[in-house]
């Protein structure tokens, strides 16, 4: 489907009507008479144009891909389709997770426009951390999430014809795999141009750049995310990326897609819940809230691996670990065991992802508001300093923590350090 412009060019509030208006899929649910709505641009993220658009009927969310990064500038180009690569992710997980992100009206892969449901009265989970608000169902939405689009997107469950043209297809995202290959798993580790850090770190920031096992230990994490393509990921699920009200949890912006490890998705998740954890004190909320998030930590994971366990029981209809080899021959005990392999791989990755993601959004180009909003340097320094100390953990000894409530304590350990 092509937009009444056969060349790009960025929309603006004094354009858009103009240039949408015509669009009967667009019109339907905003109303005909496109002069009258009103455009506001809310984007406030690193990369895209993103537009309220309110008419008569309806409200719709427009969002368009800049051929640049917006937090940088046009010093760093970056290629359109990548609206492409979140228009297909979008109807993807639709299918595997039906609800849990805004229907698609309509996509113009000429003009990198996505077209979708407006989230009202949603709002970003990571404001609502810092305002020291819980919301019901939250870890198991996002639970259930990352099993189903996780477990549905991966052989387990796909058929080969089926899983090599996705692959394929998410493999041509080149450039914004380039910007999670440097800026999550290398420029953190060493003084890059784009770093940069609170100065009350700097010594802390120091040992980490000489710290050999945990720079080891980041490109094994690296090493997985470059060469395990086990299913279609969020590529960038971080608590930014997710809406809520006080009982419905929706999940945003999948244009960093592509496939890669398991792991990935869940480990990026629970990194920004501990960080948001750390970052409390900075914003005034007591203890109890502060165990609140703990507790949504510990119930993301423990409704992943429940959902995922009954979905391998029940779905596992793709080309690996066929039924046929296992219960078809009355080795149920067999798949269990494969079942619980897989859970043990899932849940190291997901603690070395969950560390290299601490450590990145800490020292690297783009951090979280939940650290960037504390005024006070020094509890800034504080707060972010724990949640390195935990990624150094999580990064280096993934290998020996059996379990979610061995990290949360870990977490709480470390809070109470200065």
């Amino acid at each position: 489907m092509t937009g009444t412009d056969q060349d790009y060019a960025p929309l603006s509030v004094e354009t858009l009507g103009a240039r949408l208006g015509g669009i009967e899929t667009i019109t339907r649910i905003v109303g005909s008479d496109s002069a009258a709505w009103q455009v506001k641009e809310v984007g406030d993220g690193n990369l895209n144009l993103v537009f309220i658009v309110k008419g008569s009927a309806g409200t719709v969310i427009v969002k368009q891909a800049l051929p640049y990064v917006r937090l940088v500038g046009d010093s760093w180009p970056l290629p359109l389709k990548r609206a492409y690569y979140e228009y297909n992710a979008l109807i993807r997980q639709a299918k595997r997770d039906p609800g849990t992100v805004p229907e698609v009206y309509h996509f113009d892969e000429t003009q990198a426009i996505i077209v979708m449901a407006f989230l009202t009265p949603h709002i970003i989970l990571r404001h609502s951390l810092m305002a020291g608000t819980r919301h019901d169902g939250l870890a198991g939405v996002l639970g259930r999430f990352c099993a189903r689009t996780l477990f549905r997107g991966s052989p387990l469950s796909m058929d080969a014809a089926r899983r090599k043209a996705d692959i394929a297809l998410f493999a041509e995202s080149v450039e914004l795999c380039d910007i999670t290959e440097t800026l999550v798993f290398s420029d953190p580790y060493f003084d890059a141009e784009r770093n940069h850090h609170t100065p009350g770190l700097d010594a802390l920031v120091a040992r980490l750049r000489a710290d050999v096992d945990l720079k080891v230990g980041a490109h094994q994490m690296k090493e997985r995310f470059l060469t395990r393509a086990e299913t279609m990921l969020h590529g960038d699920l971080h608590t930014g990326s997710i809406m809520v009200t006080a009982d419905e949890t929706k999940v945003i912006d999948p244009e960093f897609a592509l496939y890669g490890p398991m792991g990935f998705d869940i480990g990026m998740l629970l990194g920004n819940f501990w960080m948001a954890y750390f970052a409390q004190p900075g914003h005034g909320n007591d203890a109890d809230y502060q165990e609140w998030i703990l507790g949504v930590i510990a119930e993301i994971w423990d409704t992943f691996t429940t959902e995922f366990s009954h979905l391998w029981r029940t779905e596992r209809t793709g080309i690996l670990f066929e039924a046929s080899l296992f219960e078809d021959q009355g080795d149920g005990l067999g798949a269990e065991q494969a079942l619980a392999n897989k859970l043990q791989e899932i849940w190291q990755d997901t603690l070395g992802f969950a560390g290299v993601e601490m450590i990145r959004r800490t020292l690297s180009l783009a951090h979280i508001a939940e650290n960037d909003s504390i005024e006070d340097e020094a509890l800034r320094a504080q707060c972010e300093g724990r949640g390195l100390r935990l990624g150094r953990q999580l990064v280096v000894n993934r290998n020996g923590m059996d379990s979610i409530a061995v990290v949360n304590d870990l977490a709480r350990i470390i809070a109470r350090e200065k």
